[in-house]
């Protein structure tokens, strides 16, 4: 099952929990801002090779710029029998609307 995490509930879950942030945005807008810790799994090319990129061993935390994209990711992560997923409401917009920092780091793709 896809749980929904907001901004606030993310913040608290990646302070106490080895979570797997994955933002499925294009690199382009992965680049202008994403949440601290994240890499970039762009939609397409984790829908191409899932097992590649995500991490079984530790819960997942799907995110894009609103929450549609990420949802789509999450979904599909559960068809192929991944647990623990989760889907940032709002998606990076929320992030910052509640007072949390985006990023400029690069992250590596690799699971």
């Amino acid at each position: 099952m896809v749980a929904t995490v907001t901004s606030p509930e993310l913040a608290a879950l990646v302070s106490t929990t080895d979570v797997d942030l994955v933002d499925v945005r294009d690199e382009r807008e992965w680049l202008s801002g994403h949440v601290p810790g994240s890499r970039n799994v762009p939609l397409d090319t984790l829908r191409a090779d899932p097992d590649a990129y995500l991490a079984r061993n530790k819960p997942i935390v799907f995110i894009c710029q609103r929450g549609v994209r990420s949802l789509t990711a999450a979904k599909l992560a559960e068809r192929l029998g991944f647990e623990t997923l989760y889907n940032l409401d709002g998606g990076t917009a929320a992030w910052s609307k509640s007072g949390h920092s985006l990023s400029l780091e690069s992250v590596s793709a690799a699971a």
